[in-house]
């Protein structure tokens, strides 16, 4: 089917009833609709003014060297524990309950995605909801992180090692287990929708090469590296398209349920 770029919410629509085995791609975009910053816009957590820069502090050398400065800015600025699910996490579990959407491959680390509902998400950058003893390994919850600190701020265990969270730093490698799966899920879908990034994040961006269909739905305020790549693209609020998008489909489906009834009683 061709995209028509006069209607592309209409096209997303058709799209989406035609498929079985979607995959959504999505970054930081998705969550910034639940009053979560992001990283790389103009107003972004990247742009703004610090001692130290966000990339050196989110590094697995800075969490070494000065786990007190990791763990001041990590609470200050990379946890929101009251923010709740935006148009976006909440049109995409609804797919997944309709048999639409087969998994969501994320970059962010709020856990947002299955706080809306969704069952298949794959976290590539980790969650801040997990969090582990870096000596004994034991598990603590995000509510449970900063029960126990020491004079410094550092979250500690009962054996006396660091708290971690289960999130990928810079100079860490992605699970492999995770990359796995979240391939394999593109890899098979019929179609591909990608929002809220920038695609500027290696190498979580490349995995949507292995996307091998011709319904590749690129979705985003601005312009990114792939937009020529897109089947069908559309600059523009994320929660607000695919919400459009997915009534457009509900609407399509009571239309065809109500001819239905009306086709049977005339028989």
């Amino acid at each position: 089917m061709t995209a028509n770029q006069n209607d592309p919410i209409q096209t997303l629509a058709s799209w989406i009833m035609e498929s079985s085995r979607i995959v959504f791609f999505g970054g930081a975009g998705v969550s910034t609709e639940s009053g979560i910053p992001d990283f790389r816009s103009e107003d972004g957590l990247y742009h703004q003014k610090y001692d130290v820069p966000p990339e050196v502090i989110l590094s697995h050398t800075y969490f070494k060297q000065n786990p007190a400065g990791f763990f001041r800015f990590y609470r200050e600025r990379m946890l929101y524990p009251d923010a709740q699910p935006g148009p976006s996490h909440l049109t995409l579990a609804a797919l997944e309950a309709a048999g639409k959407l087969s998994a969501v491959v994320t970059q962010n680390i709020d856990g947002l995605h299955q706080a809306a509902g969704s069952k298949k998400v794959y976290e590539l950058h980790g969650s801040v909801l997990r969090n582990y003893c870096t000596r004994c390994g034991k598990a603590f919850s995000l509510n449970n992180l900063f029960q126990n600190t020491d004079d410094k701020g550092i979250p500690r265990c009962t054996c006396g090692g660091i708290i971690k969270p289960d999130v990928v730093l810079y100079e860490e490698s992605l699970d492999q287990n995770t990359i796995t799966g979240a391939v394999q899920a593109i890899h098979q879908a019929d179609m591909l929708i990608i929002g809220g990034t920038s695609l500027a994040v290696y190498p979580a961006a490349g995995l949507i090469q292995y996307y091998c269909g011709h319904r590749l739905v690129l979705i985003n305020k601005t312009p990114t590296p792939q937009d020529g790549a897109a089947d069908l693209l559309i600059h523009g609020p994320l929660g607000s398209i695919l919400s459009q998008a997915w009534q457009a489909c509900l609407t399509s489906l009571a239309a065809g349920t109500s001819r239905a009834g009306k086709d049977g009683n005339c028989q």
